[in-house]
């Protein structure tokens, strides 16, 4: 089995949790915020979201140039696709951010969801069949390569799954009933 095999495995274990956890909540569930400067469930689906179509289109990069070809990731880069893991806190991210709307609907979170899925499990397979090596700049820890870039979509959505069970706990904290499995 190839390393990029097992990373799509992984992406596609871990949106399926997004996806499925999503059936849970109610349209209110999803805007709610913890604080005034936390986001709500919805703010945090359509960050991972965003992140991940960027990703994807790193990814169509690198599948098609060798530019940056030798480039290497940070050091706090290397470290974190070595663990396969971001580090266990909570991250300073980017100024915009602080700007991420509600979603529209909780339809247009599953669809969106679902649509990433779809497109990464195809890059998935044109990165296989790509004779080419390119990598891209990472805003914040240099060059990734297309695998990386998959592996890393994969850690994000992980890295939130802590902060999802924190809303969580609130959620349930001001009375709200979230739908069990």
């Amino acid at each position: 089995m190839t390393k990029s095999k097992i990373r799509i495995d992984d992406f596609n274990h871990t949106i399926g949790i997004w996806i499925k956890e999503l059936e849970r909540y109610e349209f209110v569930h999803l805007c709610s915020k913890p604080s005034p400067h936390s986001w709500s469930l919805g703010q945090m689906y359509l960050h991972l979201i965003t992140d991940t179509k960027f990703y994807i289109e790193q990814i169509k990069i690198c599948i098609t140039t060798n530019d940056h070809a030798t480039e290497e990731p940070s050091p706090n880069g290397k470290a974190m696709l070595s663990n396969n893991d971001f580090p266990d806190e909570a991250l300073e991210g980017a100024p915009s951010n602080a700007h991420i709307p509600q979603p529209e609907s909780k339809e247009q979170l599953h669809k969106e969801l679902i649509d990433i899925k779809a497109e990464m499990n195809d890059l998935a397979i044109r990165m296989a069949e790509s004779p080419y090596h390119g990598k891209t700049k990472h805003p914040g820890l240099d060059y990734f390569g297309a695998r990386d870039w998959l592996q890393f979509a994969d850690m994000h959505f992980r890295h939130h799954l802590r902060q999802k069970k924190r809303i969580d706990n609130y959620l349930k904290n001001v009375g709200y009933h979230i739908r069990q499995h």
